[in-house]
């Protein structure tokens, strides 16, 4: 299989796939073809939409990579899907921020920074699939270890936590601009992420606190 071939395949791969396909899922589809040629198909198609006439991109996203449509056009995307955007509370933006950027974390920690009870914000993100049980901390009462999902990267539209903007990127932040919003509605007047991290690292966990 050559470079002519490879194209064309991999645009109909991307196009029916739901989710995003790594390389290494690739290689095993097409044993036919090489890593090096497959790559190399990839980052032509890449080249290709990344042209201003292009409504969608390939998108290097949570590990793989996927079609997607480009920003600018939402608006007419969400028409046609009558998008219910996800809602999070202060509460549950905080806490995914915290989460996002102290993982792996427990609960104990994670309530030290925001000064209040998290158990409910994070039983909602878990519901939403946005974080998960990573493990459990081998201390007094085996607290649960908290961290994001591929769901959270697809989301954010990132491709590795790597990709997470520093807090020094994001303090302070336009009023308009504190968590990317792909997705997600934000009340008015709620912190931003980078107030709910502000607070300097959390004291020693105490023993048998979750």
């Amino acid at each position: 299989m050559d470079h002519l071939e490879i194209k064309p395949i991999l645009e109909s791969l991307f196009f029916v796939s739901e989710s995003p396909l790594r390389l290494d899922t690739l290689v095993e589809i097409l044993p036919e073809s090489n890593r090096e040629t497959i790559f190399n198909g990839i980052r032509q198609i890449q080249t290709e939409y990344d042209d201003p006439s292009k409504g969608i991109e390939l998108t290097e996203v949570a590990g793989g990579y996927q079609f997607r449509t480009k920003p600018i056009w939402a608006g007419w995307v969400n028409r046609l899907k009558k998008v219910k955007a996800t809602k999070l509370t202060q509460a549950g933006l905080e806490t995914l921020a915290i989460v996002a950027y102290r993982q792996p974390i427990i609960r104990s920690v994670i309530e030290e920074i925001r000064g209040v009870d998290s158990g409910s914000a994070l039983h909602t993100l878990l519901e939403k699939g946005l974080i998960k049980v990573m493990g459990r901390k081998d201390l007094p009462g085996r607290p649960i270890v908290y961290g994001t999902t591929k769901t959270f990267l697809e989301l954010f539209g990132l491709n590795t936590l790597s990709d997470l903007p520093t807090l020094k990127e994001i303090q302070p932040p336009p009023a308009s601009e504190a968590l990317p919003t792909q997705g997600i509605n934000r009340d008015e007047n709620q912190r931003t992420e980078a107030e709910a991290l502000a607070p300097p690292p959390a004291p020693p966990l105490q023993p048998g606190k979750e």
